[in-house]
């Protein structure tokens, strides 16, 4: 039951942060991956070299430190034991391959004719992260994904009616064009011949 509030915890502080519950630490983290990205964009430094250099860092300090206090006759840094949690080491690969899983099977589907509605917004939606790919290199990608999730959270919840009645609006014009495109174009296209013909 601890576990499960605690996990519960951590869930909601990490919403607190995209939702800016507490403005100082949203503008904190944002800062921090605005300098994270600056640092490896521009100054083009490498992430195993950022992190060996934090380790080192980290390690210097924590060595003087505990050096300094026995010398000094003061408290020695509190390191404790970290132990991984095996439930978290076997659920993500899980989660992952599940949705991997999922991703690969319905990519499937739409190559085999199964579910056409799919085929031009996976088409579509892929043919967008290439041209933002072309556009832009990982770091940067991965940036502005970490900037939209600070602002499109918080202005759902700020103009939730608006988004809502736009987003209906939407929908029902993207059902209309993809009847039309359907009765237009989908429609005419010859199924099942291909099949008799090869049996035959």
């Amino acid at each position: 039951m601890a576990s499960t509030s605690k996990n519960a915890m951590k869930r909601n502080a990490a919403a607190d942060v995209f939702m800016w519950e507490n403005k100082y630490v949203s503008a904190g983290v944002l800062g921090g991956g605005t300098f994270l990205w600056i640092l490896f964009e521009f100054a083009e430094y490498h992430l195993v070299t950022f992190v060996c250099h934090i380790l080192i860092l980290a390690l210097v300090v924590l060595f003087i430190w505990s050096n300094a206090a026995k010398l000094l006759k003061k408290s020695a840094p509190q390191i404790h034991d970290v132990n991984l949690n095996e439930n978290l080491v076997v659920q993500l690969p899980c989660g992952l391959k599940n949705t991997l899983d999922c991703a690969i099977g319905l990519v499937v589907d739409v190559a085999s004719g199964k579910n056409v509605k799919m085929f031009l917004p996976i088409n579509f939606g892929l043919w967008v992260v290439s041209v933002i790919g072309n556009l832009c290199n990982f770091w940067t990608l991965m940036y502005i994904c970490f900037v939209l999730l600070h602002i499109i959270p918080y202005l759902y919840m700020k103009y939730e009616l608006e988004i809502d009645a736009y987003a209906k609006k939407s929908v029902t014009e993207i059902k209309r064009l993809y009847a039309t495109f359907d009765a237009k174009v989908l429609s005419k296209i010859p199924r099942g011949r291909l099949k008799d013909k090869k049996e035959a």
